[in-house]
């Protein structure tokens, strides 16, 4: 499987806020963000005016690096956002907060998208009583994401994260039972849960030209 591996918190340097990539440390003074607010490289402060086509890149890679999908991927699930009854844009994040990875990362037991997509891959979540092992699989209304009781170790780490991320509240499309480790999807997610400034129009005018 595909996916970035470089330093994370230089994309978000680069898209100029925080995508919170990197857990708890997002939510510190360490985070680079606050120390250097400018894009990286050697002329990351000098000032650039962007054309059109720029400023809807530039939305297009900040949600594409939130989510830590890389183009191919994301560009599929924009095509599926189009056969999809409803406003494109919207449809297209909804698709992506509906990510099985996503959701550990809104009900706090995976600190980052990356450490969720790690619990996922190592097998240790459970939707509706069955073990999935894919970090893009897509919840539905009425599923029950559980961590599976059978790994001990991720149980204990799942404990540590909600612990961490307690200031964090679950989106209200997520009914979390921090006590019995699930979460149950209770809604569709809306753009408002994401709680980050997306402009998504950008990015269906950039995939439409």
């Amino acid at each position: 499987m595909a996916r970035y591996t470089g330093p994370a918190c230089r994309l978000c340097r680069r898209e100029g806020m925080k995508l919170f990539l990197k857990g708890t440390k997002c939510y510190t003074v360490k985070c680079p963000v606050e120390k250097r607010a400018f894009p990286p490289g050697q002329h990351g402060q000098l000032r650039v005016k962007l054309s059109d086509y720029g400023i809807q890149l530039r939305e297009k890679q900040k949600v594409k690096r939130m989510y830590g999908v890389l183009e191919r991927q994301f560009k599929r699930y924009f095509t599926l956002a189009q056969k999809v009854k409803g406003v494109t844009g919207q449809q297209l994040l909804e698709m992506l907060e509906r990510r099985l990875d996503n959701v550990l990362y809104r009900t706090g037991f995976a600190t980052s998208r990356d450490e969720g997509r790690m619990i996922v891959r190592h097998r240790g979540v459970q939707v509706n009583g069955r073990i999935v092992d894919i970090p893009s699989y897509s919840v539905k209304v009425g599923d029950v994401v559980q961590i599976a009781p059978s790994r001990k170790g991720q149980t204990a780490r799942v404990k540590q994260n909600l612990e961490r991320t307690k200031d964090r509240p679950a989106p209200a499309w997520i009914q979390v039972d921090v006590d019995q480790l699930k979460g149950l999807i209770v809604r569709a997610p809306q753009k408002d849960d994401i709680g980050l400034p997306i402009q998504e129009q950008l990015i269906v005018e950039l995939y439409s030209k």
